[in-house]
Formats: structure tokens, sequence, C-alpha cells
């Protein structure tokens, strides 16, 4: 079977959208109508989402910090999460821990960091992303 040749006969049929949508019975639908209720997507799906959600963090990272890629890899990671957290605007509302950040600050970064409306939303994981901070 042509499986391309399908793939565009389903797309006319049953329409091609990147973004959720209820179909005419109300059901939530995705892609080339593919039924979120009772068909969750695959690990392949969700591991193809997350790297091109890692990919676009990592852009916006390159383009509005990039000396970013001077941290360590984990000092890399912790600022990586917080702008798949937070997005790359979000994040760069932490003037104070970015500016500590630069300057090598570590402990000054991580308090930043703990002392921000962000930390007491997800106070586990701005509690741990602190301490890589600190660690590098």
């Amino acid at each position: 079977m042509d499986r391309k040749l399908l793939e565009q006969e389903l797309a006319m049929d049953e329409g091609k959208k990147d973004k959720m949508y209820l179909d005419e019975r109300g059901v939530p639908t995705i892609g080339i109508g593919h039924n979120l209720r009772d068909d969750p997507i695959s690990n392949a799906a969700i591991s193809q989402i997350f790297q091109d959600d890692v990919n676009a963090v990592i852009a916006e990272l390159d383009a509005q910090i990039p000396w970013y890629r001077e941290l360590s890899d984990t000092r890399q990671r912790v600022l990586a999460n917080m702008a798949y957290n937070l997005g790359i605007h979000g994040l760069l509302e932490f003037h104070h821990m970015l500016t500590a950040v630069k300057a090598s600050d570590w402990k000054a970064a991580g308090t930043y960091m703990l002392a921000s409306n962000w930390a007491k939303q997800v106070p586990v994981r701005a509690n741990r992303l602190a301490r890589m901070m600190l660690a590098g």
C-alpha cells in the first residue's frame, strides 16, 4: 500500500490540524483525525513532540542568552529546564538570577531562583534546580 498517498487522502478527508480541536462529535482530536479521548498518543509521538519542544527551547536560549553555552552542562540544563517550564520570556524575567549566573555567582543565582513566585508554584523543582545551579 502506498502509505504516503493514503496519508494525503486521509488528510484531505479528516483534515490536518497542528492544534487540538473537537471533532463533529465533540471528541478531542489532533493531527490527521487522531482521537485523543480513546486513543492516546504513542510513546514515540510523545518523544518526538518533546524533542521538537526541547530543540525550540535550545534555539531560543541560543538566540536570547548565547553565553549560556559557556556554562557547565548541569547549569545549561537548569536554564533549559526553566525555559521549558516558563518559556524564554519567563526565564528572561529572572534578571537578577541571570546577572548572577553570568558573573558565576552560583549562590546568589540559587537565592534569586528560590525567592521567586515560580519557586512557590513549583517548590520541588525549584529547590532541585537551585541545588544544581549551586553545585554546577
